[in-house]
């Protein structure tokens, strides 16, 4: 394991191109402040160097919300948005080998993670849980090109079929720690518009048991 000071070059950082897209944003955002402690903690335990970008976010933010809160760039943990990458990952897939690491997450129940060899050989590369599929899907991107989308791409027209009337007011007073959980689910009745499915927010932990233990279900009965 590397000692912290071969994980932060002084010299150069992955921040500086962060800070461009920042700059460059398309959708608001609010860069949480990171604990100077926690954060060199977080850096330390991913083994990540603040030369990539995920370094750079770790080590610099306590995470970011983007678009009034709907999606949430995980960092070294801040009280809005109290989840690291690492920790975060291994709590949520203890008892099971999960070759990828929780990097963000949505308030409409998605997950986005890095992977490592869970999902295939494209190791580096940013795949989303969508909800209303209960699949892993790739985004074709790295993390890098994942951040830059996400701050400035289009994300009403991916979120098109999860957004309702006055989300923003709504998405804006969460914790980043919490999701909605939608009734009839989302993965049923796909034509059913957004509007007429019931919410509740929900602790985003027991929302990802709960996708997860469904998707093995549906898996097991794909199967038999």
């Amino acid at each position: 394991m590397r000692e912290l000071t071969e994980l932060i070059d002084q010299q150069s950082s992955g921040w500086l191109m962060v800070q461009q897209w920042l700059k460059e944003a398309n959708n608001n955002y609010e860069v949480l402040p990171c604990d100077p402690t926690l954060a060199r903690s977080t850096l330390h335990q991913l083994q990540v160097t603040t030369l990539s970008t995920l370094g750079a976010v770790l080590y610099e933010t306590g995470g970011i919300l983007v678009d009034n809160g709907w999606l949430r760039i995980l960092g070294s943990g801040h009280p809005k948005l109290a989840r690291a990458p690492a920790s975060w990952t291994k709590s949520v897939t203890t008892g099971r080998v999960f070759q990828a690491l929780l990097v963000a997450d949505d308030v409409s129940g998605g997950f986005f993670a890095l992977n490592g060899g869970e999902f295939g050989e494209d190791r580096g590369g940013v795949y989303y849980f969508a909800p209303d599929s209960l699949e892993w899907e790739s985004l074709d991107t790295n993390y890098s090109g994942f951040l830059h989308w996400v701050l400035c791409g289009n994300l009403d027209r991916f979120y098109q079929s999860v957004r309702w009337k006055g989300w923003r007011e709504e998405t804006s007073e969460m914790n980043g720690d919490a999701v909605y959980s939608f009734y009839p689910f989302l993965w049923t009745q796909p034509q059913l518009p957004i509007e007429q499915r019931s919410r509740a927010v929900v602790p985003v932990n027991e929302h990802w048991s709960l996708c997860m233990n469904l998707q093995h279900q549906l898996t097991n009965m794909q199967g038999d």
